[in-house]
């Protein structure tokens, strides 16, 4: 086959009807070969031409969507000047749009050798390695529009593809655990019956085991080992699994499409931060073996090892312009292409360090902040990674970013377990952590408030375990954190005693209230609204199996329905979803009130043993518009807190102007419906 002269941009391959462009970035390879391999398994190399500015390319006419293909670099193999180059390795190309085949473990993928010299092993990875897969990326989107709601108007579902269909007797067998299942009509009916806005999957970039938990005979179910940063996870399509090659880049895009259509947005957590390669001593699947120094950031002292501040071998270099446009062509892709609505970012100071430190002007919120396609979209980061210095940055990420908000779970799950001397620290996390985020103009959206996320314990494991149990990983029980800050209420474990059961709900309400009435972006874990268990496994990265899946057949109904609640009164009172910090005139629109209906002190506040609390909330003056421009007026509320472990009478304060309090939420009594109680400061709850 002719290879003819290409274009050095786009990277990746772009399909035209006489044929593709290859364009490949490598600033230290000699050459680039593009493999294309046939269904049989033979494989036609054709040597890239021309290298512009350090990008290989060329076009080869005929070739079609559906082919399936691959590179091989030639170069030095030389780790202690950081260079991996191994031309038996087969390579991902990292633009490939969809890819076909699995990664099987054995000495063909690694590109050292056995023996003391270091030497590349000679055997070939061919068969054994992912390759890509040529798409047409034409598709019909039609009218399809994004929700593009307001962050204070978000309430983020956080959910897997797989886990959440993989049970549901109502999908289809062939479309559990796929795409298309999360696009059925039931999974959907679910979301919008349940009031969320938003859902945030669980890496869908194309992912790989890791070989230690191969060894195992388990799979990273969560995903967070991404090889493939344009391409959809294959084994999450329908259409795949049927044998239509490359169609589940089409089967993503119809699944955006039915969920924007139900006035749900799309949020990927995506894994920027490593890759799928690991550490020096792990397989060369593509970066390594293209052009190891771009991608990777090296230890500046031994340029064979990595500066890894993820404890996963590696670490991006996103202070490499290779790595950066690599970053950000990717996200681009995904919401000019594939539709989405916003990214959370996975151990993200590890994007932002510059010779090994956090920094607010790294080259990468530069890039984020100006770029029209991505600054608009919604951005959260994870603020922490596992660095030698300033690996818990929440709280100094610039204004155009949320974050997962560490400090609110670790907060409200100890005074839900009645940790002492918590009062005051409760109450600004329960009004958008203004000691977090007050400053450098940021907003009460920039905390995402979570009590439970996929890493760690559900909520009603939360309330059913103090330690962890997770045995089915294989490792001992010694995988997943001791930290917990959980609370089985007397019992470890499962119970049949009532008293127990009822206090476990008691909790799971009064945490799921806390959740949906605190100022900022709430995000509930999918699975918590119905009792989802992990039998206590607080670690569940590798369980593929019942334990991570949705249990449909047995939720818990009432639980549901009274989150289903909850989320409706956010949505219908913007007094929840203030935009704004208050200060000066306007902090009296908040005002907090003891048990007995008296202003709260700075006795009070310092009383360690004291652990309820009234919040008012002044709803005629909030000092904001909808998104249609009329002026916000709600309710005056009152929020009763009480934290103590026995029942607590709460007198209603005497609030100026009010006249009847009407009780809309009671998490200790869910089936007391609403009623009205004279304001008088006497009445006691």
């Amino acid at each position: 086959m002719d290879v003819l002269p290409g274009q050095p941009y786009p990277l990746g391959v772009t399909t035209t009807p006489e044929g593709i462009n290859v364009a490949v970035a490598s600033s230290t390879a000699d050459a680039i070969e593009l493999c294309l391999m046939s269904d049989s398994g033979d494989e036609t190399r054709l040597t890239l031409p021309d290298d512009d500015a350090g990008v290989f390319h060329g076009f080869v006419p005929g070739v079609r969507p559906g082919q399936r293909y691959g590179l091989r670099a030639t170069g030095r193999y030389a780790p202690q000047s950081g260079l991996r180059f191994d031309h038996d390795k087969l390579l991902l190309d990292p633009y490939a749009r969809a890819t076909d085949g699995d990664l099987t473990y054995g000495p063909e993928i690694y590109g050292y050798a056995q023996d003391d010299r270091g030497r590349p092993s000679g055997l070939d990875s061919a068969g054994h390695v992912p390759v890509g897969v040529v798409v047409d990326e034409t598709y019909d989107w039609k009218d399809d529009t994004s929700p593009r709601r307001r962050y204070a108007d978000t309430v983020i579902y956080e959910v897997h593809v797989r886990g959440f269909t993989q049970q549901h007797p109502g999908i289809p067998e062939a479309l559990r655990g796929t795409y298309a299942g999360l696009a059925h009509p039931t999974a959907v009916q679910h979301l919008v019956d349940l009031g969320v806005t938003a859902v945030e999957l669980l890496p869908v970039h194309q992912s790989v085991t890791e070989p230690g938990v191969a060894a195992r005979g388990l799979t990273n179910y969560w995903g967070y080992n991404t090889l493939g940063f344009f391409a959809p996870q294959a084994a999450y399509s329908a259409e795949v699994r049927a044998g239509r090659r490359g169609s589940q880049v089409n089967e993503f895009k119809a699944m955006v499409k039915t969920l924007h259509s139900a006035g749900l947005e799309v949020i990927l957590d995506v894994v920027f931060n490593h890759t799928a390669e690991g550490g020096p001593d792990g397989p060369t699947l593509s970066f390594r073996g293209l052009d190891n120094p771009a991608y990777y950031r090296l230890d500046p002292h031994n340029a064979a090892a990595y500066y890894d501040t993820t404890g996963c071998g590696n670490s991006i270099d996103a202070d490499s312009s290779t790595a950066l446009r690599l970053i950000m062509d990717s996200l681009r892709y995904w919401v000019e292409q594939m539709h989405v609505d916003g990214f959370r970012f996975d151990l993200a100071p590890t994007l932002t360090r510059e010779d090994g430190a956090f920094e607010r002007t790294a080259a990468f919120f530069d890039l984020v902040s100006q770029d029209p396609v991505i600054g608009p979209v919604k951005l959260i980061a994870e603020p922490w990674d596992v660095g030698q210095m300033d690996s818990y940055d929440i709280g100094r990420f610039p204004p155009l970013w949320s974050e997962w908000n560490g400090a609110y779970r670790d907060t409200m799950r100890d005074f839900w377990r009645s940790r002492p001397a918590l009062l005051s620290t409760f109450a600004s996390r329960l009004t958008g952590s203004s000691d977090l985020y007050g400053g450098s103009s940021r907003r009460p959206t920039a905390s995402v408030n979570f009590l439970t996320a996929h890493d760690g314990f559900t909520l009603r494991d939360l309330v059913t375990y103090v330690g962890r149990h997770n045995e089915a990983n294989r490792e001992d029980n010694l995988d997943g954190t001791d930290d917990n800050r959980s609370w089985n209420c007397g019992v470890e474990g499962p119970t049949t005693d009532p008293g127990v059961q009822a206090l476990r709900q008691r909790q799971q309400r009064a945490m799921l209230t806390t959740l949906l009435t605190s100022f900022g972006i709430p995000m509930l874990l999918g699975g918590d609204e119905m009792g989802r268990t992990q039998l206590g496994n607080n670690n569940a990265y590798c369980q593929d199996s019942p334990v991570a899946w949705f249990d449909w057949a047995t939720p818990d109904t009432d639980l549901l329905a009274f989150t289903r609640r909850l989320i409706r009164l956010r949505l219908d009172h913007p007094v929840f979803r203030r935009r704004r910090f208050l200060r000066g005139v306007q902090a009296n629109e908040i005002e907090w009130y003891t048990p007995a209906g008296t202003r709260m002190n700075d006795v009070d506040w310092q009383n360690p043993n004291a652990r309820s609390i009234t919040l008012y909330l002044d709803g005629h003056d909030l000092p904001d518009h909808a998104a249609d421009g009329s002026l916000l007026l709600d309710d005056d509320f009152l929020v009763m807190v009480n934290g103590w472990w026995q029942p607590l009478g709460m007198t209603l304060p005497p609030v100026d102007g009010a006249t009847t309090w009407r009780r809309e939420i009671d998490s200790f009594d869910p089936s007391v419906g609403t009623s009205a109680y004279p304001a008088a400061p006497e009445n006691v709850l």
